[in-house]
C-alpha cells in the first residue's frame, strides 16, 4: 500500500479533501456520506449549491448500493465499461443524501480505472463524491500541477498519477428514466453504448436530470475563447495580428506567437485538450482561436468541450 494513499483515505475518514487522479481529469474528492465534507468540497471549487456530483466506487457492487433500482442495462455496461470513464444516473437509495445528489431522486455513480483512485477506493471502501479538481467551471485538471494552480491550500492533499490518459470527463448515461438517454458525450460513444445494450440511446430531452458538465459555460479558460471553421483561421489571425494565442491542426503561423498544433485523432486531441487550453491561456493573449474539428460522430465529445469553452 502506497502511505500516500492510506493517508489519502485517512483525510476521507476525517471530513477531509483529496485531489486524485482519475483516467478522465483529477477529481477533488470528499466522503459522499459526511454533509460537511461535500459542503466543504463544494466551498473549496465555488461550485453551486444544487449541482450534482459523481459518486466513485471501486466496484460496480459498491456503486450499485447507492442506487435503489438498478435495472439490466446498467449491469450489462458495468459488466462492458467498469472501471472505466463511463457515469451511470440510476434511481437512488437512501445511502444517495440531498447533498450530492442536488435533492433529486437520481445519483451519479462510477467506478474509475486509474490504478491510483482504485487503491485509494478500496482503501477507504465508501462512495467518494468527486467533480473535477478546479475551480467550479474552468478548465479541467489533468495533471497534479493544474490541481495545486487552482486549488492551492484548500485541498488536504493531492495524489500524483501522472497525465489523465483519457482527459476529458467521463460519458454520462441516465438510466433513471423510461429509455437510456445520453447526457453527457464522452470517450465511450453513444455508438458504443447501443452496441452494448443491443438498443438505442436518446439524446437528452427536456426533462433530463440536472448532471455535471450541463451548463452552457463550462471547462472554459478565463481568456475568451472562439471557434474557428478551418477555411476562416486564416483571415481571424490577419484581423487580429499578434494578440491571439491559437489551437488547430495545421502548422504554426509567424504571425502569431502562441500556436499549440493538435492531433488529428480525437481520442489523442482529447487527452491534450484541457492542459493545451491552460498553457494558451497563460500567454497573455487577448483571445484564444480554437480551428473548429471536423463534424462527426467521432468528434462529439472534443465538440461538446470546445463548445462549452467558447460559450458567452
Amino acid at each position: 500500500m502506497n502511505p500516500e494513499v492510506r493517508r489519502a483515505a485517512e483525510i476521507l475518514r476525517a471530513g477531509g479533501l483529496v485531489a486524485f487522479p482519475t483516467e478522465t481529469v483529477y477529481g477533488l474528492g470528499a466522503d459522499a456520506s459526511s454533509a460537511a465534507a461535500v459542503a466543504r468540497m463544494y466551498a473549496a471549487k465555488g461550485r453551486p449549491e444544487g449541482h450534482p456530483v459523481i459518486v466513485h466506487f471501486a466496484d460496480a457492487e459498491s456503486a450499485f448500493e447507492w442506487a435503489r433500482e438498478v435495472p439490466e442495462a446498467a449491469r450489462q455496461l458495468a459488466a462492458r465499461f467498469w472501471p472505466g470513464p463511463l457515469t451511470l444516473i440510476l434511481k437512488r437509495s437512501a445511502k444517495a443524501k440531498d447533498f450530492v445528489t442536488g435533492g433529486q431522486d437520481s445519483v451519479g455513480l462510477r467506478v474509475p480505472s486509474h490504478p491510483v483512485a482504485q487503491e485509494l477506493l478500496r482503501e477507504f471502501g465508501g462512495g467518494v463524491a468527486a467533480p473535477s479538481a478546479n475551480l467550479f467551471g474552468n478548465v479541467s485538471p489533468t495533471a497534479a500541477a493544474h490541481v495545486r494552480e487552482d486549488l492551492a491550500k484548500r485541498v488536504d492533499l493531492v495524489l500524483e498519477g501522472g497525465s489523465s490518459e483519457v482527459g476529458i470527463e467521463s460519458t454520462i448515461l441516465d438510466l433513471s428514466g423510461g429509455e437510456p438517454m445520453l447526457l453527457r458525450p464522452g470517450v465511450i460513444s453513444k455508438f458504443q453504448l447501443e452496441q452494448a445494450l443491443h438498443a438505442k440511446v436518446s439524446a437528452k430531452s427536456s426533462a433530463f436530470p440536472r448532471h455535471p458538465g450541463g451548463l452552457e459555460r463550462h471547462y472554459a479558460p478565463k481568456t475568451p475563447a472562439l471557434l474557428v471553421p478551418p477555411h476562416a483561421l486564416d483571415a481571424e489571425i490577419a484581423k487580429r495580428g499578434a494578440r491571439v494565442a491559437v489551437l488547430a491542426f495545421s502548422r504554426p503561423d509567424e504571425r502569431v506567437d502562441y500556436w499549440i498544433r493538435m492531433p488529428r485523432e480525437p481520442q489523442a486531441y482529447a487527452q491534450r485538450l484541457y492542459a493545451a487550453l491552460r498553457e494558451l491561456d497563460g500567454a497573455g493573449c487577448e483571445t484564444i482561436l480554437i480551428e473548429t474539428p471536423p463534424e462527426t460522430a467521432e468528434w462529439t465529445a472534443v465538440q461538446d468541450r470546445l463548445t462549452r469553452a467558447a460559450a458567452g
